[in-house]
């Protein structure tokens, strides 16, 4: 987040933020959070055609605050064709403004994917951001917000107590009419040590810890075993495919310390 931040109701200023982000510093829980909430442009999109969006800082300028804010974001996409009709959709959405591609760059703008990729600055309205939501419940961002498939994917650090996490997310879906899943946690870089076996534990996704939870709970690990593939695929609805899929990717990140 670069300079202010404006909704129609409140300012985030930077110190704010710097505030938030020192809290969490030293709280220290990171997530990756898979989210969905309504009038957003960028999920809209990408939803409708491929390729994606990395969205890097928003900001404000007196000649538009506060009706609307500003934001610097990259398109990508696999050929020149697939990001023409990315940013085409974009420009014809209701929720955005005006678009203003910067002129192209030589080499890969800010090491997005894809094997095309093209920077513009975007004017939208800031009642449509779920950034200051975020903050407001404690979740810090950490990185660019990568918006791919009509989702967003948010690296985030929250700033309260591990215990607090879940009534915090409640606050996002109700205040953004948002849909927010966990899709990986890893514990305190700071704080009391904890064990090896905890952070790796804390390295799968939360389908992958379900799996081996009910793998291991249901004696697959024991000898004899104490059930088959199948029989865990039946217990949790899903194919025996899906289920060895989860399960040897947990498997890989609870033995391979270079997969932490």
């Amino acid at each position: 987040m670069v300079g202010q931040v404006v909704t129609a109701s409140q300012t985030y200023s930077l110190s704010m933020y710097d505030t938030a982000m020192s809290q969490a510093a030293s709280a220290g829980t990171r997530l990756t959070l898979s989210l969905w909430h309504p009038n957003c442009w960028a999920i809209e999109a990408t939803d409708r055609v491929d390729g994606g969006v990395l969205a890097h800082a928003i900001y404000n300028t007196p000649k538009t605050a506060p009706e609307s804010v500003n934001g610097l974001f990259t398109a990508f996409g696999d050929t020149q064709e697939e990001v023409d009709e990315l940013l085409a959709t974009i420009q014809a959405s209701e929720h955005s403004g005006e678009l203003l591609e910067l002129q192209e760059r030589f080499g890969r703008a800010r090491d997005a994917p894809g094997n095309v990729v093209r920077e513009f600055f975007l004017e939208y309205d800031p009642a449509d951001m779920v950034c200051p939501t975020l903050l407001e419940h404690g979740f810090v961002h950490s990185a660019p917000v990568r918006i791919e498939d009509g989702g967003e994917e948010w690296q985030v650090v929250f700033s309260g107590d591990r215990s607090d996490i879940e009534n915090a997310l409640d606050g996002v879906r109700e205040d953004a009419g948002a849909e927010v899943s966990v899709a990986a946690i890893t514990g305190p870089e700071s704080g009391s040590p904890r064990s090896e076996r905890e952070r790796r534990l804390d390295s799968l996704t939360p389908t992958q810890r379900k799996v081996f939870d009910h793998a291991r709970d249901a004696g697959y690990y024991e000898w004899p075993r104490g059930c088959s593939t199948r029989d865990l695929a039946a217990d949790l609805d899903v194919s025996k495919t899906t289920l060895l899929e989860h399960l040897r990717k947990a498997e890989s990140k609870l033995l391979d310390p270079e997969d932490l």
